[in-house]
């Protein structure tokens, strides 16, 4: 046992091993660098990904809850989140005092709420099928990245869509929820989320989910505010790495970022398209329902180089906001040290 002195002389003992007085918020830091780490390396589990456990049971939620009724809709929204929230407040609870141990559960956290490494492969894998002219294989992939039908799309149309879904899922996937980690530890990411699956779920503007999947869309566009722009302004920054121009990228975004039926989709993927000089947007069809998007960016229409071309400025983007969320957690912890 160490002894330490208090501010007014008076001797205080810390247990061996206990949380570092002057390092409060390094254990939710180094679990998110290495929740990182391990989805870069390792990716998503092949079987009993807790997401798509999550995701399992929500839709059997919804089978049982469905009405046509925002106000059913919103009270299933809220019923699934807290599922998902209440065992990471029990983590919190647990590891309390336990900075290894928390350490620990915030890496398993991250490494499952986060996405990075599917996201790549997915695009990448795409890019291949098209430089292989292999139009039927990039169109039997899509769905693993976005909810566009991809039955009629020719090879700029597909190369759009994985741009695209790259840009808003590095945002969704990556970016925010990291960003609520910081913020609000394992409770952050793991309600972030389930917000975030159930709107892929029931967020969809179809005449069936348009009201009960209202509430689900709503908590999401809520919860990607700040993560949406955060990752225009790291993906503006990084734009270099591409042989993009960080200006022409955030001029893209204050431009045509709002043009974007989405409050925050808008933002990702406008900073892509000028980072990487192509242009985005367009009509897309999903589920039967076809929607005229407003072109975001005003370069050339995008081809299988761009997707390899955005998946390395995903990377970038990963890698630059692991630093910046693994920096927020330790300053938060010291915050709220301070505070007390």
């Amino acid at each position: 046992m160490s002894v330490t002195t208090t501010a007014g002389g008076s001797p205080a003992t810390t247990r061996p091993g206990g949380p570092n007085p002057r390092l409060p918020g390094w254990p939710a830091a180094a679990g998110i660098l290495a929740g990182a780490v391990a989805d870069a390396l390792f990716g998503d589990p092949r079987r009993g990904h807790p997401v798509a456990l999550f995701g399992r049971a929500a839709h059997a939620a919804a089978g049982r809850a469905y009405a046509d009724s925002r106000l059913r809709g919103a009270a299933y929204a809220v019923g699934c989140v807290l599922g998902a929230t209440v065992p990471a407040l029990a983590a919190e609870r647990l590891t309390r005092g336990r900075p290894l141990l928390r350490a620990a559960a915030t890496a398993g956290v991250a490494w499952t709420v986060t996405g990075a490494r599917s996201l790549i492969f997915e695009s990448e894998r795409i890019a291949t099928c098209l430089d292989l002219g292999d139009l039927d294989g990039a169109r039997a992939r899509l769905p693993n990245l976005c909810g566009r039908d991809p039955g009629r799309l020719g090879e700029s149309e597909l190369a759009r869509a994985v741009v695209e879904s790259v840009a808003e899922n590095t945002s969704d996937a990556i970016v925010a929820p990291l960003l609520w980690g910081a913020l609000a530890g394992m409770p952050g990411m793991t309600g972030y989320r389930a917000v975030n699956t159930l709107d892929a779920m029931v967020g969809y503007r179809s005449a069936k989910w348009a009201r009960f999947g209202w509430g689900a869309a709503r908590l999401d566009d809520v919860a990607n505010w700040a993560p949406a722009r955060v990752t225009a302004l790291l993906t503006a920054a990084c734009a270099p790495v591409v042989g993009g121009n960080p200006v022409a990228a955030w001029r893209a975004m204050r431009r045509d970022g709002a043009r974007h039926p989405s409050p925050n989709a808008g933002r990702c993927e406008a900073a892509f398209a000028g980072a990487l000089g192509v242009r985005l947007g367009g009509t897309n069809s999903y589920e039967g329902a076809t929607e005229r998007r407003p072109e975001l960016g005003d370069g050339r229409a995008p081809g299988s180089a761009d997707i390899r071309r955005a998946a390395r400025l995903c990377r970038a983007v990963t890698i630059a906001a692991t630093g910046a969320a693994a920096a927020a957690a330790a300053l938060a912890g010291a915050r709220r040290k301070g505070g007390r």
